[in-house]
């Protein structure tokens, strides 16, 4: 059974930074490719960021040169650096799993953490 568990999440005033970290459990994270999606509420959920088992990242243009995804294979682990925080930028954020190659589309990744929460305050 593979789990994801989200962690990094809080509070932070606008400018700030904060790091989420997807540690998968049950199988090989090198196996998938990972995205981050974020939801705010009263909203539909957003593509951040993915990354392929090769490393290659993509991301969506708000969030380019202030997020950075990486991966470290050996940790199990998927981590989203966020930088410049804009109120804009709170949601609850997902880390997600997909055997298609990094989409965009929320419906081609089949497996998902619980969501950690990022707030920006202005």
């Amino acid at each position: 059974q593979v789990q994801l568990i989200e962690s990094g999440g809080g509070l932070v005033q606008a400018g700030g930074s904060l790091r989420l970290s997807c540690v998968v459990s049950g199988r090989t994270l090198s196996m998938y490719d990972m995205g981050w999606f974020r939801q705010a509420p009263g909203k539909e959920r957003r593509f951040v960021a993915a990354i392929r088992w090769s490393g290659r990242t993509y991301y969506a243009d708000s969030m380019k040169g202030r997020f950075t995804i990486s991966r470290d294979n050996a940790k199990n682990t998927v981590y989203l650096q966020m930088n410049s925080l804009k109120p804009e930028d709170t949601a609850l954020y997902y880390c997600a799993a997909t055997p298609l190659g990094p989409t965009v589309v929320p419906e081609d990744y089949n497996k998902w953490g619980q969501g950690t929460q990022v707030t920006v305050s202005s």
